[in-house]
C-alpha cells in the first residue's frame, strides 16, 4: 500500500496534508531524531535498524533513514537531495546539490528536480540550503508517496535457500515531478527510493509516464546524480583515484563474473563546476552518475511507461576488505535471494536415454539434487520438434519421479549465426569484432525466434534447470534491418531488455539459472566462481591448489552459493589421463579432494562426466561427502572469512561464520603438500558472534573451550595429513 501526498509550492500545505496519515501507518515520523545512529553491529544482526521516512514540516524536508544511513531531500521550492549520511561513522557523502535525475526527450534535456545557487560545491551549509532556488526549466516536484518495497520479480522457492524475506522489509518513497510550463503535456517522472531494514543500502530508479497523446523518444537518462565528497585530493593527474566508501551496483549488468567488471551503468566522473577542488585540471572523479552507456533511444508510446536502471547504493563504514566483502554478500542475499539456492549438480555428458537414466539413478542414490545435460552432450533446446520434445520430457519425468531436478545447456551469444542475424560492428559496418568475435543480435529475427523456441522447449518438457552459456555480454549492433531495434543507439538497451525479460520469466517459473555472467539482480542463480578453464587440464595435483585459490579469491564478494567450480571427471580441454578422474575408482583420493575442496567452501562444482561413481568404494566416498555437506549445510553456505590463501607450501584455511546458527563457525584447513603438516592457525571469530570463549572440536572429536584474545581470535593447532584436510566446528 502506498500513500500519496500533494505539495503546494511556497505554502505549508504539505505539513497540513502529510503528517497525520503517515504517522498512522508508522512510515512518516515528524521527529528531530530522524538521523540517529543505530547501536550495535548490523553485520552481526545486533543493530535495531528499522527503515522509516521522517518529515520535517518546518524545514520542508523528507529524510529516509534506518539508523545506518540517511538521505534527506528538500521538497521546496523544488526537490533535491541535501544530505546523504553514513550514520555509523557520522560522515556525510554529499558535498553539493544536483538534480535527482535527468532525461533527454525528443532531443531536449531536462533536469528532474534540483536546486541552484550553492556558492561553493566543496561542502553544503544549512543556511545555504535555505537560500537555494528552483530552476524554472527543470521538472518541478509535485507530490510524494510512501509505502513498502515491492518485489522486482516473483521468486518461487523451489529448492533449499536462505530464509530471507522477499521482498525485503523496509520503506519506499516516490517523488513525482511534472514538466516545466508548456513542455511535454501529460508526461510525469517518478523518482523511486527504497531503504531496507538492517543494512546501509538504498535503491533508486526512475519511471517515465506518458499520459499524453503522442509518442515520445527517450534519447537518454540519468537516474542518479550525486556530487559526492572526494576521498582524496590530488593536485596532479592521478593514474588511479581512490573511490568513496560507496559501492554502487545496478541491474544493468552483463559481460562478467566479478563485481569489478559490472559497472556498465555506474560512472565516477569529474565535476567541472566544482572549481574549488584541489586538482588543477578539475578532474577529481567526485560526481556519480547512473546511466546507460548508450541510449536507450527508445519510444514511449502514449499511455505507456518506461522503467530505468535500478541502482543499489551500499555505504561502507570501513576500508577493510573483509568487512566490505561481507556487506556486498549481504546485499546479494537480500536483493537476489535466489542466489542462495545451491544444489549439488552433475553435468552429464550424454543424452543417450540409458546413460541419462543411470546418471539420474546415481544422483538420487548419492544425495545429489540436479542433473544438467552439459555442453557436448547432444542436447539441442532449439529443436522443438515433437520427437525431441517427447524424448526430453520423458527423461525429465523420470528424474522427477526420482526426486532429481533436470535441465540442460544452451549456447546463446558466443557463436556465429549469419550476416543477416549477427550484430553489426558500427566501425566496420559488417559482422565481427563483437565481444566474443561474432555474436547473434538478440533482436534479429533469429534472436527473437531463439527465445521463443527456448520457452516452448522448457514449457513442453518441464525442464527446471537452464545453463545459459555465452549470455548477452553487452554487444551493440548497427544494423537497421533487425525487427527488434531501429539501429545502433537503441541496440544495447533493447537486447538487455530481451535477455532480462527472459530471465524474469524463468525466475517466476522457479527455474534454476546457471549463467556465466553476473545477472543476479536480473534473476540468475549462479555464475562461475572464477577460474581459467584450461587449468582443469593440468595434472590432478595442481588442480587442487588452483581450485582453493579460485575459491578463496571468488568468495570475497560472492557467497559460496553464487559461484560454481569444476571437476573434470572426463577430459575437458585436454591433459589426458593425468588430468581426469575417470576411471573414478583409480583416482579416488583426488576425487575426494575435489569434493572436499568445493563442499568445504560451501560451493558446488560442475561434476562433468557420464556418472558419479563406478564402484562401491567410489559410491561410498561420494555419499560420505554429500552426507557431510548436508549435515553442515547451513554453516557452510554462510559467509566465508578468509584466513590463509593456498600457496602450495603451508596449510591453507577458510572460516565459515554465522552468529544466528547453533554452530557459529566451521574452519576448513587443507594441506597441499606431500608430507603431514602441523601448524598454528589463527581464526578470527568476531563475525561468528563469539564473545569470551568458544567450544571448538576437530571433526567429531571432544570439544575444548578456548578463550578469545582481545581481537576476538582463537588459535588452533592443526595436524593435517599429506594432500588432505581437516575441519574444526565452533560453537
Amino acid at each position: 500500500m502506498s500513500h500519496s501526498h500533494p505539495i503546494a509550492h511556497g505554502s505549508s500545505l504539505c505539513a497540513r496534508l502529510c503528517g497525520a496519515a503517515l504517522l498512522l501507518w508508522g512510515l512518516l515520523l515528524s521527529s528531530p531524531l530522524a538521523a540517529q545512529p543505530a547501536t550495535g553491529d548490523w553485520l552481526l544482526g545486533q543493530a535495531v535498524a528499522r527503515a522509516a521516512i521522517h518529515h520535517d514540516a518546518q524545514r520542508r524536508e523528507l529524510t529516509i533513514a534506518n539508523g545506518l544511513i540517511s538521505r534527506t531531500i528538500r521538497i521546496a521550492p523544488n526537490a533535491a537531495t541535501v544530505g546523504f549520511d553514513n550514520l555509523t561513522t557520522r560522515e556525510t557523502l554529499l558535498r553539493a546539490v544536483a538534480p535527482e535525475a535527468e532525461v533527454e526527450i525528443d532531443g531536449r534535456r531536462y533536469a528532474i528536480g534540483g536546486l541552484v545557487g550553492q556558492p561553493n560545491l566543496a561542502y553544503l551549509r544549512p543556511d545555504w540550503v535555505e537560500a537555494l532556488t528552483a530552476d524554472a526549466g527543470a521538472f518541478q516536484f509535485e507530490r510524494f508517496e510512501t509505502g513498502a518495497p515491492v518485489q522486482r520479480m516473483a521468486w518461487t522457492r523451489a529448492r533449499h535457500a536462505s530464509h530471507s524475506a522477499w521482498p525485503p522489509p523496509g520503506v519506499s518513497l516516490t517523488l513525482w515531478f511534472v514538466p516545466p510550463s508548456g513542455a511535454l503535456p501529460g508526461v510525469t517522472v517518478a523518482v523511486h527510493y527504497e531503504l531496507y531494514d538492517g543494512i546501509p543500502l538504498l535503491a533508486k530508479w526512475i519511471t517515465i509516464h506518458n499520459r499524453g497523446t503522442r509518442s515520445l523518444r527517450l534519447n537518454s537518462f540519468k537516474s542518479e546524480i550525486l556530487r559526492v565528497v572526494e576521498t582524496e585530493s590530488q593536485v596532479d593527474p592521478s593514474p588511479e583515484w581512490q573511490r568513496p566508501r560507496l559501492t554502487v551496483l545496478t541491474d544493468f549488468a552483463f559481460g562478467g563474473m566479478s563485481v569489478a567488471s559490472l559497472h556498465r551503468a555506474v560512472f565516477w566522473t569529474d565535476d567541472p563546476a566544482y572549481t574549488t577542488q584541489v586538482n588543477y585540471a578539475l578532474k577529481t572523479p567526485c560526481l556519480l552518475e547512473v546511466k546507460p552507456p548508450l541510449g536507450p533511444d527508445v519510444d514511449i508510446v502514449a499511455g505507456a511507461e518506461f522503467t530505468g536502471i535500478r541502482a543499489f547504493e551500499l555505504v561502507h563504514d570501513t576500508d577493510d576488505r573483509e568487512r566490505q566483502g561481507l556487506a556486498m554478500r549481504r546485499l546479494y542475499r537480500l536483493m537476489a535471494p535466489w542466489a542462495t539456492e545451491n544444489p549439488l549438480m552433475l553435468h552429464l555428458t550424454s543424452t543417450d536415454p540409458e546413460v541419462v537414466r543411470t546418471a539420474i539413478d546415481q544422483a538420487a542414490d548419492t544425495g545429489f539434487e540436479m542433473v544438467i545435460l552439459s555442453f557436448g552432450s547432444g542436447l539441442n533446446m532449439e529443436d522443438v520438434s515433437p520427437a525431441n520434445l517427447a524424448k526430453f520430457k520423458a527423461l525429465r519425468e523420470y528424474a522427477t519421479r526420482k526426486g532429481i531436478e533436470f535441465g540442460g545447456y544452451s549456447l546463446l551469444a558466443s557463436r556465429r549465426i549469419s550476416d543477416d542475424h549477427d550484430v553489426i560492428n558500427p566501425t566496420t559496418g559488417t559482422t565481427g569484432g563483437a565481444i566474443f568475435g561474432n555474436s547473434p543480435c538478440l533482436n534479429s529475427t533469429w534472436g527473437q525466434d531463439y527465445f521463443a523456441r527456448l520457452k516452448t522447449f522448457i514449457e513442453e518438457t518441464g525442464f527446471t534447470v537452464l545453463e545459459h552459456d555465452g549470455s548477452y555480454p553487452g554487444d551493440v549492433c548497427a544494423s537497421t534491418r533487425h525487427p527488434g531495434h531501429r539501429g545502433l543507439s537503441d541496440s544495447q538497451w533493447t537486447q538487455y531488455r530481451r535477455i532480462t525479460e527472459f530471465y524474469r520469466w524463468a525466475r517466476e517459473r522457479g527455474m534454476y539459472l546457471n549463467v556465466p555472467d553476473n545477472y543476479f539482480l536480473a534473476g540468475s542463480n549462479k555464475t562461475g566462481m572464477g577460474y581459467r578453464e584450461t587449468n582443469w587440464s593440468l595434472p590432478r595435483e595442481q588442480q587442487h591448489v588452483h581450485a582453493r585459490q579460485n575459491l578463496f579469491d571468488g568468495t570475497w564478494t560472492k557467497t559460496p552459493s553464487m559461484g560454481w567450480m569444476f571437476v573434470p571427471l572426463v577430459q575437458y580441454h585436454g591433459g589426458g589421463a593425468a588430468a581426469t578422474l575417470e576411471p573414478l575408482r583409480e583416482h579416488l583420493d583426488d576425487y575426494e579432494q575435489h569434493l572436499a575442496n568445493a563442499l568445504g567452501y560451501g560451493a558446488q562444482a560442475c561434476y562433468r562426466g557420464p556418472r558419479l561413481y563406478d564402484s562401491p568404494e567410489t559410491r561410498a566416498a561420494v555419499v560420505k561427502w554429500v552426507t557431510w555437506f548436508k549435515r553442515y549445510r547451513d554453516i557452510l553456505e554462510s559467509d566465508v572469512i578468509h584466513v590463509r590463501r593456498a600457496d602450495g607450501r603451508n596449510l591453507d584455511a577458510v572460516l565459515h561464520v554465522n552468529p544466528a546458527l547453533p554452530i557459529k563457525g566451521l574452519a576448513m584447513i587443507y594441506n597441499p603438500g606431500d608430507t603431514p603438516l602441523t601448524q598454528d592457525i589463527t581464526l578470527p571469530l568476531y563475525y561468528a558472534g563469539s564473545s569470551e570463549t568458544a567450544l571448538v572440536a576437530e571433526r567429531d572429536g571432544t570439544p575444548v573451550r578456548l578463550t578469545l584474545d582481545r581481537h576476538d581470535r582463537i588459535t588452533v593447532r592443526a595436524t593435517v595429513e599429506a594432500r588432505s584436510h581437516t575441519w574444526f566446528v565452533i560453537r
